[in-house]
């Protein structure tokens, strides 16, 4: 460590981007860079993982190399193994740095030491419950085989929906008609862009399903119904009861409180702030 002054680092990276922040005697800096998924390209995330670092660094009067004995946490998307996770640390100049995926993160920010859980619905999703200083989760899989209630989950469950009425094995909607018809009412078309489509096309269209659910539109409620059955039984899995936390967080999270049937709870802060957390709890456990 730089000095006598005690620094802590924590990153949430994701599909959208990397964000680090760097504690530094009770002062915080705040850098936010690209995207940073390491299963999607490794070696782009890490670029930016590392311009992350030593943007922030700078920030506050140091380099790169003068982070090297800071505690730090790194919540990176695509984390799904420890061998993923140690590939990213050794990627890396910190000696005492921490890396998970990011659903550590995102609950030790949203509930603090608090017992309770997160359903983290975004992009993608995951939900975790915290219990007794311990962790446990469920989702995060990603958009082909998981992140149910998500926002990609919501837009290719919503146009398998529209093509099945195409086929004439589903009700029409007017949120059905609406997209079929801005695709020129031609079938071909969606699958096209359905193949094409990118994390921004996905919460484009996933707001528009929520806009339409809350209007009464019954493709958009049946699909925001099937979502929010989905969180209720992760949660169910996980053991969280009534009169426990629980807080709906991400971009779509909030969207789902009147699915749910629940009262949740504003998140105590972000999963950046979680990160900081967490590499403080590490220097408490190892101190220098």
């Amino acid at each position: 460590m730089t000095g006598s002054a005690p620094i802590l680092i924590g990153l949430d990276g994701g599909g959208t981007s990397c964000r680090v922040a760097l504690l530094r005697a009770g002062e915080r800096f705040e850098v936010t860079h690209g995207p940073a998924n390491v299963s999607t390209d490794f070696d782009a995330a890490m670029a930016t993982v590392t311009g992350a670092l030593e943007a922030a660094a700078a920030a506050a009067g140091l380099t790169l190399a003068g982070l090297a004995g800071a505690p730090a946490h790194l919540g990176l998307a695509g984390v799904m193994s420890p061998a993923i996770a140690e590939r990213v640390k050794s990627a890396l100049p910190l000696g005492r740095a921490t890396v998970t995926d990011d659903r550590p993160t995102t609950v030790a920010g949203a509930l603090g030491a608090e017992d309770g859980a997160v359903a983290a619905i975004g992009t993608g999703s995951f939900v975790g419950r915290q219990a007794q200083g311990r962790l446990a989760g469920v989702g995060g899989w990603g958009f082909y085989i998981g992140d149910q209630a998500s926002g990609a989950w919501l837009m290719r469950r919503c146009l398998e929906e529209v093509m099945l009425v195409v086929d004439g094995l589903g009700p029409a909607s007017d949120l059905q008609r609406a997209i079929l018809a801005e695709h020129g009412d031609d079938p071909g078309r969606i699958v096209l862009f359905s193949l094409d489509a990118r994390p921004a096309d996905y919460g484009r269209m996933a707001r528009r399903i929520v806009e339409a659910a809350e209007a009464g539109d019954p493709l958009g409620s049946r699909l925001m119904d099937e979502g929010a059955g989905y969180i209720r039984a992760a949660l169910a899995v996980l053991g969280w009861t009534r009169g426990e936390r629980l807080c709906l967080t991400g971009g779509l999270g909030p969207a789902y409180a009147r699915w749910m049937g629940e009262t949740a709870t504003a998140p105590r802060g972000s999963a950046l702030d979680g990160a900081l957390l967490l590499a403080a709890r590490a220097a408490e456990a190892a101190p220098c």
